[in-house]
């Protein structure tokens, strides 16, 4: 949903027509697939969510506008709240310095953007939730960036459900149970979304390798335990993402109706597989033609754009994605990876960064699939069980059988993923270093989410109350990033209060 639209609503006839192009689309896609010439350079490339909260008290800070005014829009762009600041990388290859280059560009996205908010009283966060967003935050408006693509998204999420977005989320006490007349809690969901260029050949491997270590990949980058002052999954993301773009009534859900946040629920042979599911089985959010967005039908290279089916495919949120470009010369197909949350650090970010793209290149490369040994339901319930208990997670594993997730990463992902990096070409130095900052979180088992909660416990132990804590934990975390160390090696304020001597 990144390129902007111009209308909000659309009439039956607009949405009959959008049905029949949409389809049309999916015909073209699906013999352009077999016959066309793909660029195939193996690049990757990075989407970064911030959040912005202010200096004082860390509440959310609603300057997305004014920053991006002055950032320019090369490298920043809006994201859905006026609290949040989305920065994009230029792509690179794995392959020698490569994630490397990627460490140093993500610390001078976030320093430039911090620059330009502590000119204004302000700080950026790259976090899974700022954890002092408040249910008052999403009682307005205000919460929401400029731009009718966000509007019309919201408008259809909301006639389609035909009620209000329902939170419900288990955690500490009886979790989160509140209800929003928006799909506001949308926007306090931060990530960093992976890019890796796919040939089509070798597509449904990746996607389906992607799939099965989408667990253990959660479990090791884990940042968003709290939200809304409640301590709930250690990367609460997961569902409240899903349940603030449902567009299901319960009925519905019920019934056996997919979800638009969606894990998938089988093994693929083809990318095509996923276009055919999307349009089989969801209806449009924003059936904007390409008649109506004045877009041409073909690049200057002949690739077809595709719009209706782009479109769509922006409005299917799984975790991980497939995408098309018709590009300038040549088109190129992508899997864009999307389970992560955001932070902490340029260097955690490089090394989650690096376990993807070492892991995946592993797995599809193994003599015999890792899918192939595993049931889709079980990489269903790892990606949940891992998103709810993170680092502390047990999971079924072929050969393993059920087993802590942190030692499986141990004994055999992370340095499944380390060899990976090594054979698609990166520095052995450098596969090896952010193979040891990933052994050292899983060791510690500390990621952002644990250090979280360690650090809000140790600071209520001390007297604080939960708002407090929240405000103070926050400005420790803005501290742990400035330091540019990696998370396992922060400090965690002492649980007693020193005594005076």
């Amino acid at each position: 949903m990144g390129r902007e639209i111009d209308q909000t609503e659309f009439t039956r006839g607009q949405r009959t027509h959008y049905r029949r192009e949409l389809r049309r689309n999916l015909d073209l896609f699906e013999s352009f697939l077999d016959t066309a010439e793909f660029i195939d350079e193996g690049t990757v490339g990075v989407e970064l969510e911030m959040n912005l909260a202010e200096s004082e008290g860390m509440a959310p800070a609603l300057l997305a506008d004014a920053l991006l005014e002055e950032l320019g829009e090369e490298h920043y762009a809006h994201e859905i709240g006026r609290f949040n600041l989305e920065a994009n990388l230029p792509v690179t290859h794995p392959s020698g310095s490569g994630l490397r280059d990627l460490e140093i560009t993500l610390a001078e996205r976030v320093g430039q953007a911090e620059a330009a908010a502590q000119g204004r009283g302000a700080r950026v966060i790259p976090i899974g939730h700022l954890p002092t967003i408040t249910e008052d935050l999403f009682t307005s408006d205000d919460w929401r960036a400029p731009g009718a693509r966000y509007e019309a998204l919201e408008n259809s999420v909301l006639e389609a459900r035909g009620e209000e977005i329902h939170l419900r989320i288990d955690g500490e006490g009886r979790g989160l149970d509140a209800t929003f007349d928006s799909i506001a809690p949308e926007s306090a969901c931060t990530s960093m979304q992976l890019h890796l260029q796919v040939p089509p050949e070798q597509f449904a491997d990746a996607w389906n390798a992607a799939q099965a270590m989408a667990g253990p990949q959660v479990a090791l980058a884990a940042n968003a335990p709290f939200l809304m002052g409640r301590r709930l999954w250690h990367e609460s993301r997961i569902p409240t993402f899903a349940q603030a773009l449902d567009a299901r009534p319960p009925e519905y859900a019920t019934q056996g109706v997919r979800p638009r946040v969606w894990f998938g629920e089988r093994w693929i042979t083809s990318m095509f597989d996923l276009f055919e599911e999307n349009v089989r089985l969801f209806p449009a959010l924003i059936p904007e033609s390409r008649d109506m967005a004045e877009e041409p039908l073909l690049t200057e290279s002949a690739s077809p754009r595709l719009h209706e089916l782009m479109l769509h495919n922006s409005t299917v949120w799984r975790w991980n994605r497939p995408i098309y470009d018709p590009g300038d010369d040549l088109p190129h197909l992508r899997l864009e990876n999307r389970p992560l949350p955001a932070g902490p650090t340029a260097v955690d970010m490089a090394a989650n960064a690096a376990f993807f793209y070492g892991l995946l290149h592993a797995l599809v490369h193994e003599r015999r699939p890792l899918w192939s040994r595993m049931s889709f339901e079980q990489a269903d319930e790892s990606f949940h069980q891992c998103a709810r208990w993170g680092l502390e997670a047990r999971v079924r594993w072929p050969r393993v059988g059920r087993v802590r997730v942190a030692d499986l990463l141990l004994e055999q992902l992370i340095p499944q993923a380390v060899q990976g990096l090594i054979e698609l070409g990166a520095d052995v130095k450098l596969a090896k270093h952010y193979g040891g900052i990933l052994t050292e979180r899983a060791r510690t088992g500390r990621n952002g989410a644990r250090w979280q909660i360690d650090t809000v416990t140790s600071l209520e132990l001390r007297g604080a109350d939960r708002a407090s804590a929240l405000a103070e934990m926050t400005e420790l975390y803005r501290a742990g990033v400035g330091s540019g160390a990696p998370v396992h090696d922060w400090p965690v304020p002492a649980r007693q209060r020193e005594t005076q001597i």
